[in-house]
């Protein structure tokens, strides 16, 4: 189960999400989600974990947590949206 994780503190680093979710079973991978400019992290995190009765317990677990003064959003990853492409563009607006 893919597992989304908010509100995180911007000093959270991959390693304090291991960290934070191996206590409750395996991890496929735990990632803060950075900005790629910049390097600093956009405030939340997905990690993985294949067992789903695992994530179910570390969601309620750590779900409203305090974590550095912040309180955490966890719950389970909604699928990504499509994003319609292209736009934006000059075009014939039939002006002349």
């Amino acid at each position: 189960m893919r597992i989304y994780v908010g509100n995180l503190p911007y000093s959270v680093t991959d390693e304090d999400l291991r960290s934070l979710f191996g206590d409750f079973g395996d991890l496929a991978a735990a990632e803060v989600i950075k900005d790629k400019f910049s390097g600093q992290s956009k405030g939340f995190g997905f990690v993985d974990m294949p067992n789903n009765s695992d994530a179910d317990a570390a969601i309620k677990a750590l779900n409203e947590m305090d974590m550095k003064g912040r309180k955490l959003t966890v719950n389970e990853a909604r699928p990504r949206a499509e994003r319609p492409r292209g736009g934006g563009g000059g075009g014939s607006g039939g002006r002349y």
